[in-house]
């Protein structure tokens, strides 16, 4: 699938190479084919009688002011900038610019496409948000949310990439009848101004090239409304069934184009979308669409179409190519022979010459190529932080690309094992035996190199048995790759959401991996040579191994921060669901941003439930507000998964429960850190263990209670945590008091 965007390129070069040489006719036999000097190629058409249908149909129209021929869509009555045969179609799409406000409103962006066959393509276009005093958050559909952004104001800045200063940009989801958006203006609002920006889709190159010009203009583009924009172009995808033709020569080529949606879950690569259309042969120009349209090109009366008299040869034209004929000459027979030893030989030796210089080259391209990509992938970088860490990441090990590439069967994709924002992960075994996860990004640009980096450099100082072991990385390929341990039985989501039947997730499993989770967290944010920031722990980035074992994974948006500092970021990264409050509203992502997310995954843990779900409509999709809500109406045991219920002891479930309810607070400040909810689940599973221990051995109960206590002491430092000391203490008393008889209540409060 790699090579259709190449292939494509070729086609259309091939196209516009012989427009000149092909006269083709784009229309229905009939029709007209231009509206002012806008072709319409059929399936559209001008008039009922001249479109494929009443989905096609053009309306032209004189504008008032310029007097010049404009084309329209009649079934979602926008003004066409272009039609095209390859399944696309450029409209204006009109913009309206956002209004100051500290409220949150929802507004629509595009007219609704329901009940046609367009859909607004994912490939070419964005969604753009000018401007730097709201925070905007899209919706595909009226049922979840989809990503947002939040520009930060900068009047120096001459950046003109749109990135996160004074202008940002969201990846829209493909085949999308619609777009709404809500937004909110910040503590920046300007209470004298009635307009804070503008947020719209539109087509990428256009807006590319758009903005670099207006910052060159402009010097700046704090306030890019200066020059108000009325409309934009958008790029909306169409196909037809081909099933729908019965005429042989109509569509005699299909082509599918495989748009991945890059905020998919990793375990979901199912919600990839796709767009087929129709196109000509190799060496025929013309509409597929029109019976007969498709006309071979006459490449013989084009020098620059074939290579025959390259080679002192005749062209000859044929259906769908053409051939070279060689030049005959007249010899007399005793030159017969000698002439061809000499041609012979002459051949031969060019031959040999040229395989030698072409091995040559080829070698030599091969090492820059790989020495280029070296450096794209951030080779250097990745030295330079190198040698910055005194030499801590010396064992990370560097793989070659045809090592990789043999141990994934050449990336086959049922060797796939999930594909996410980031990219796809493939299953491989290496030459020695051992299974390993490879991870190729989707895509290689300047921001993801540095989190490329980013990811090998933290990964290469974490050493903790709940956390995948980076094995190494390859950086001579055209995008990076990151070598894993192989974790085999998947990720927590699937497990939670989709359990199997015959091996389902206990209520003890359940608190295992939310201490071992937990565990993780503490030791990245308080054990590691700087504390790391994991920013999006979810479900699905917690993996499960042969022992069922958690792994926390996939530290691609991660960040090592020194100590007392916090992370300042120009664009919210994070899923939504998990996603910190705090953290959304001001940018500031800190170790309690984790705490959040944690919560949310121990609330699922509980529940059974998803983060983001439309059934909880009534309260709120969140899973976090949901939980929240029915703690305050206790209502806990209400939403409680049946296993957990079940299995799970009640103080146990309601200690669980309160803990997470902490780690939910919308105050930061409020909520624990991972060292003292990773001691409280401990100290919660000593309790378990101890009270289990008294009902076999009601004698040495006192003694085996100190021993326990004191060993989890001497595994946790204490001085700096002793206010939450509390916390485990009054558990400790809690579930005493449930287990002990009445009579020995008073041993309690013995020293």
């Amino acid at each position: 699938m790699m090579r259709i965007p190449f292939i494509l390129g070729v086609i259309s070069s091939l196209c516009l190479s012989t427009t000149l040489v092909v006269a083709v006719d784009w229309s229905k036999p009939g029709c007209p084919s231009k509206c002012g000097n806008i072709t319409i190629p059929y399936p559209f058409g001008i008039g009922s009688h001249c479109s494929f249908n009443s989905s096609f149909e053009i309306t032209c129209t004189k504008d008032s002011t310029t007097g010049v021929e404009v084309p329209f869509l009649n079934i979602i009555s926008m003004e066409v900038h272009n039609c095209s045969v390859r399944g696309t179609v450029i409209v204006k799409n009109p913009v309206t610019p956002m209004i100051c406000s500290d409220m949150q409103d929802t507004q629509s962006m595009v007219r609704s496409l329901d009940k046609t066959p367009f859909s607004i393509s994912s490939r070419h276009n964005l969604l753009v948000v000018l401007g730097c005093r709201n925070s905007v958050r899209l919706y595909p559909n009226a049922t979840a949310p989809g990503g947002g952004c939040m520009a930060i104001c900068d009047h120096s800045s001459i950046d003109n990439s749109c990135n996160g200063v004074n202008c940002c940009r969201i990846t829209i989801p493909p085949q999308l009848k619609g777009l709404n958006y809500t937004y909110q203006g910040t503590n920046q609002v300007a209470t004298n101004e009635s307009s804070c920006g503008y947020a719209f889709p539109v087509e990428r190159v256009w807006f590319q090239d758009e903005y670099k010009r207006y910052k060159g203009l402009q010097n700046n583009l704090l306030n890019p409304f200066d020059k108000e924009f009325e409309s934009a172009p958008l790029v909306l995808e169409w196909e037809l069934d081909r099933s729908t033709f019965s005429d042989p020569n109509v569509c005699p080529n299909y082509i599918k184009i495989i748009s991945p949606n890059t905020s998919s879950l990793p375990s979901q690569p199912e919600y990839a979308s796709s767009i087929q259309y129709c196109y000509c042969g190799s060496g025929h120009e013309g509409n597929p669409y029109i019976p007969g349209g498709c006309i071979d090109i006459d490449e013989c009366s084009d020098p620059k179409l074939n290579f025959c008299k390259n080679i002192n040869a005749t062209c000859k034209n044929s259906k769908g190519g053409y051939q070279c004929e060689t030049i005959k000459y007249k010899v007399k027979k005793p030159q017969v022979a000698k002439i061809t030893v000499i041609s012979g030989g002459t051949v031969l030796g060019a031959l040999i010459l040229f395989i030698a210089a072409w091995k040559s080259i080829r070698k030599k391209n091969k090492a820059n190529r790989k020495l280029k990509f070296f450096k794209q992938n951030g080779g250097l970088l990745l030295q330079q932080k190198l040698s910055s860490n005194n030499n801590s990441l010396e064992k990370t090990n560097l793989f070659s690309s045809k090592e990789l590439a043999q141990a994934t069967d050449r990336y086959n994709e049922n060797r796939v094992l999930g594909r996410g924002g980031q990219g796809t992960v493939y299953k491989g075994m290496l030459t020695d035996g051992r299974i390993v996860a490879v991870k190729k990004s989707m895509k290689v640009e300047e921001g993801d190199v540095e989190l490329f980096i980013n990811e090998v450099v933290i990964l290469s100082q974490i050493n903790h048995r709940n956390v995948v072991k980076l094995l190494g990385c390859c950086l001579e390929t055209e995008v990076p790759l990151l070598v894993y341990e192989f974790i085999p039985n998947g990720t927590l989501f699937q497990h939670v959401h989709n359990p199997n039947e015959e091996f389902p997730l206990s209520w003890e499993m359940r608190v295992r991996i939310a201490r071992e989770v937990a565990g993780a967290l503490s030791y990245l944010h308080s054990s590691a040579s700087a504390p790391i920031y994991h920013r999006d722990i979810k479900s699905t980035n917690i993996l499960l191994d042969e022992k069922y074992r958690a792994k926390v994974a996939d530290f691609g948006t991660s960040r090592s921060i020194g100590i007392d500092q916090t992370h300042l970021t120009t664009r919210v990264l994070g899923t939504l669901g998990y996603l910190d409050p705090e953290y959304f509203q001001s940018s500031q992502f800190t170790d309690k941003s984790d705490v959040y997310s944690f919560g949310v995954v121990v609330v699922e843990l509980l529940t059974g439930e998803r983060a983001i779900s439309s059934i909880r409509a009534d309260v709120g999709r969140s899973l976090a507000t949901h939980f929240l809500h029915s703690m305050e109406e206790n209502l806990l045991f209400e939403i409680l998964d049946a296993r957990v219920l079940k299995e799970g002891k009640r103080e146990e479930i309601v200690a669980i429960a309160e803990l997470a309810k902490r780690c939910l607070n919308l105050n930061g400040k409020r909520r624990p850190t991972m060292r003292e909810v990773a001691m409280e689940l401990e100290g919660i599973q000593m309790v378990k263990e101890d009270s289990v221990a008294y009902l076999q051995n009601q004698d040495g109960i006192i003694e085996h209670v100190s021993s326990t206590r004191d060993q989890v002491a001497e595994s946790y430092d204490f001085s700096s945590i002793s206010a939450s000391m509390h916390l485990v203490d009054d558990s400790v008393t809690t579930y005493l008091t449930a287990y002990l008889p009445n009579d020995d209540h008073h041993l309690l409060n013995e020293p």
